[in-house]
């Protein structure tokens, strides 16, 4: 009974954190639910695995993360990247361009990881560095240099 209680008490904690989390990589409502309840169930399912190395919601977003990835791995085969455009000054300031916007999204989606997901984490869920090198386990400064390096390898492809 008071495995049930703390397991209810964590959903009610982080159940808006990692779906906010997921609806950034997803960005579809009905998914991020899908992934979001997966997470939890997967979370309890495998509560022995949680060595507490990190933060409860931390964990929970690795999971949420992991599911994401395997959404993502199903779906990559139906995507076709657009043509080349010339390289913009500025990516973030071309996402207000719906055109650009779409073909960043796609140039992203064809990136390698963790290249993808951290410059999605960043722009899109707006997480600090400190916090996406919490996620993937490595330091902010790796989480610095990835993300710089994903910005070079979009810049490279436009």
């Amino acid at each position: 009974m008071e495995l049930e209680n703390s397991f209810e008490k964590i959903y009610r904690t982080y159940f808006m954190e990692v779906y906010s989390y997921v609806m950034t990589l997803v960005k579809n409502p009905e998914q991020a639910q899908e992934i979001t309840q997966e997470t939890f169930y997967r979370a309890i399912k495998g509560k022995n695995s949680y060595r507490g190395d990190s933060g409860e919601c931390t964990w929970l977003c690795a999971i949420a993360k992991n599911l994401c990835m395997d959404s993502f791995r199903k779906k990559r085969e139906n995507v076709a990247l657009d043509e080349e455009t010339p390289a913009p000054v500025n990516i973030e300031k071309m996402m207000i361009d719906k055109a650009a916007s779409l073909q960043i999204h796609q140039i992203l989606h064809s990136l390698e990881e963790p290249y993808k997901e951290v410059f999605s984490l960043r722009v899109f869920g707006e997480l600090s560095f400190q916090a996406i090198g919490q996620i993937f386990g490595k330091t902010e400064n790796w989480a610095r240099v990835t993300h710089h390096r994903a910005r070079l390898k979009i810049q490279e492809k436009l």
